[in-house]
């Protein structure tokens, strides 16, 4: 980060800083979360995490690795992408889906929030998978009146914690001039069982 400029470093001190703060919650002793493989945080073994910032706000959500397989969280702003751009995120059938959201409920940005909740499935996916997935491997659906979202995974199938997953649930929120999202696979899931 050295060679950061400083609005950047501010970004990666002042997450890592929720980030510590959420696993002293836990009990977990903080260390220092550096980067890994492509910049993805180093998770003590006992914990996962995500963390994510954007002009004006910082998160991290951690859990304890017995409890939860995996996690990733996005922030965007609630603005709408640059025109051209939704194409290059988002399969026909998805672009259809944001145009009638559109129409249905005109405050959201949904196509940014298509863009949000494909890096939160991303973020979830990639320390088990060690790849990133591109835009179109995955085709998110989302539920306007209940906050949640499905993504359909479009490769063979991402294997977290040794089950095949081909179909991740996530939550979203807009407001404060926020798009938030999240995707957290519970331990649960991951051994096919349903939650108490």
């Amino acid at each position: 980060m050295a060679g950061s400029v400083p609005l950047r470093r501010a970004e990666f001190t002042t997450v890592r800083m929720c980030a510590r703060r959420a696993m002293a919650r836990l009990g977990v002793e903080p260390v220092p979360l550096l980067p890994g493989l492509h910049g993805a945080p180093r998770w003590p073994s006992e914990v996962v995490g995500g963390m994510t910032h954007c002009a004006g706000y910082r998160a991290a959500a951690v859990s304890l690795r017995r409890y939860v397989t995996a996690i990733g969280i996005d922030a965007e702003p609630d603005r709408h992408l640059k025109p051209g751009v939704l194409p290059t995120i988002a399969g026909p059938e998805e672009q259809d889906h944001v145009r009638h959201l559109r129409l249905l409920h005109p405050r959201t940005a949904w196509d940014r929030l298509l863009f949000s909740a494909k890096e939160s499935v991303y973020k979830a996916c990639f320390p088990a998978i060690g790849n990133r997935l591109g835009f179109f491997d995955a085709a998110i659906s989302f539920d306007a009146s209940a906050g949640t979202f499905r993504a359909r995974l479009r490769t063979p199938g991402v294997v977290i914690a040794g089950r095949h997953h081909h179909m991740l649930d996530g939550t979203w929120h807009a407001g404060g001039g926020l798009l938030l999202t999240s995707v957290v696979i519970a331990v649960y899931e991951r051994m096919g069982l349903d939650p108490l």
